[in-house]
């Protein structure tokens, strides 16, 4: 069972990025996943959750609006769009989905937000 996260980078105030997380190991589809953030010096932030079918997201009040989850199940992979990103959008940007009863984060991928 793998996750493996990609697609961070540096960007600009106000730019976008989209992150990309590739699933390996387990049937994609029938898992709920979701993302979460951990910006230098903080705790864990769950950021957006999307079901198994993709017909239900939720984001947290900080992305709201912002960001973007889908998943094409076809392909096993789960995506993040962000745009407008803020300097406090600055974080290692993990997916995460709780496979067979047992939480799998995979690697997770810087995103850099500075002018």
């Amino acid at each position: 069972v793998q996750l493996q996260a990609s697609g961070g980078g540096s960007v600009q105030p106000g730019g976008s990025l989209r992150l990309s997380c590739a699933a390996s190991g387990f049937t994609f589809g029938n898992y709920d996943m979701t993302w979460v953030r951990q910006a230098p010096g903080k705790h864990p932030e769950w950021i957006s959750y999307i079901s198994t079918n993709g017909e239900e997201t939720y984001y947290a009040d900080s992305v709201k609006g912002r960001f973007f989850i889908s998943r094409d199940n076809a392909k096993n992979t789960l995506y993040l769009q962000m745009t407008s990103l803020k300097p406090e959008d600055t974080a290692v940007y993990y997916c995460h989905g709780k496979i067979h009863n047992i939480d799998v984060e995979g690697q997770g991928t810087l995103v850099t937000v500075s002018s």
